[in-house]
């Protein structure tokens, strides 16, 4: 909601559609959004939306077209924010959600998306630490550019077989057994794919950073700590580098960058204020 809350503050001939997958939870996030700034609400529009549904997404994108027409495309760009994970041990669950939820996001919406349009995939920085601790073969794979999403999908499956039967994740080069990180690694790489697919568009993913949200707060309680103990940003802070990449100019398309707006590598942790990744 802070990204939406910024776009509206910092640019406002821009319109917002808010995708909720809860009616009830998108009218309040709307009603908190226009609370003391009403004049938000002409700028403003609820989309019913589950990401981890194909039925759901194409009733999505049809009440998009019903509503705003589908020539000229009637978009400018794409955030693909769903994610779930942190605390959550199944690992199909949140593939379901994190990458092949960005991916029927895409399918649907990119043929709405005006040419030189923007696409972000949030992503998190557990994607590029998940990386740097698989094998240096696998880690070549996730920083393959020229990845068929028939490969990417056929890894995800053979990493939940390997789970489903208690492999050692080794043996496929992985390391730490982390459904998040391995989910956001796999959103990184299908990135990368839909970047070199859509040439016309800006594709790119990014961080947040770590952010205090319903996602990441239990893991403060779960250690009797606060957000802030814990180095948790509020959730203006996770807005700069989407905003960034949205309306912003970016080093071309199909690349990741940090919660401060800079490029960074898919198989390593850069941290904030580091130097810029210059690599391919």
């Amino acid at each position: 909601m802070a990204t939406v809350a910024a776009i509206l503050e910092q640019y406002p001939d821009v319109f917002v559609i808010l995708g909720s997958r809860d009616l009830e939870r998108g009218r309040k996030a709307v009603d908190s959004l226009c609370e003391d700034q009403p004049d938000r609400a002409s700028r403003l529009e609820l989309l019913q939306l589950d990401v981890s549904s194909t039925q759901s997404v194409t009733h999505a994108r049809d009440a998009v077209i019903d509503r705003h027409g589908s020539e000229p495309a009637p978009l400018y760009g794409l955030v693909n924010n769903a994610g779930i994970g942190l605390g959550c041990e199944d690992m199909e669950r949140i593939l379901e959600v994190n990458l092949y939820g960005a991916k029927r996001m895409c399918d649907a919406f990119v043929p709405l998306i005006q040419a030189s349009g923007r696409i972000v995939n949030i992503a998190s920085a557990s994607g590029p630490n998940f990386v740097s601790q698989c094998s240096p073969q696998r880690q070549a794979f996730f920083r393959d550019g020229s990845i068929q999403w028939d490969g990417l999908e056929g890894f995800t499956r053979e990493v939940l077989a390997a789970q489903n039967n208690s492999q050692d994740p080794g043996t496929l080069g992985l390391g730490q057994n982390n459904g998040y990180g391995f989910s956001k690694a796999c959103l990184n790489l299908y990135s990368l794919l839909l970047a070199r697919e859509n040439p016309q568009l800006c594709v790119n993913a990014c961080t947040p950073g770590y952010i205090e949200t319903d996602l990441t707060r239990p893991q403060a309680e779960k250690r009797g700590l606060t957000p802030a103990d814990m180095g948790m940003k509020q959730p203006v802070a996770g807005a700069v580098a989407v905003l960034f990449l949205l309306f912003g100019q970016p080093h071309g398309s199909g690349h990741y960058y940090g919660s401060d707006a800079r490029r960074s590598p898919l198989d390593r942790y850069r941290a904030p204020g580091d130097p810029e990744y210059k690599g391919s």
